[in-house]
C-alpha cells in the first residue's frame, strides 16, 4: 500500500469510530453540542487563552 492509501484508510477508520461513538453515546454528543453552542458566547475567553499561550511560549523563546 502506498502512503496515500494508508492515509485514506486511517481517515475512514477514524470516521467509523466517531460514528460508532456517536451512536453508542448520544448523551455525550448532546454534551459536546451544548459546549459548542456556549463557545459562541465565550469566544473572548478562548482569545484570552490563545494570547496567554502566545505570550508564554512565543515571547519567552531564545533570542537569536
Amino acid at each position: 500500500m502506498n502512503p496515500r492509501a494508508i492515509a485514506i484508510l486511517k481517515l475512514v477508520c477514524l470516521g467509523a469510530v466517531v460514528l460508532a461513538l456517536i451512536l453508542m453515546f448520544p448523551k455525550a454528543l448532546a454534551f459536546v453540542e451544548m459546549g459548542a453552542r456556549e463557545v459562541r458566547y465565550l469566544w473572548w475567553m478562548i482569545l484570552l487563552l490563545a494570547l496567554a499561550v502566545w505570550l508564554i511560549w512565543g515571547l519567552g523563546g531564545k533570542k537569536k
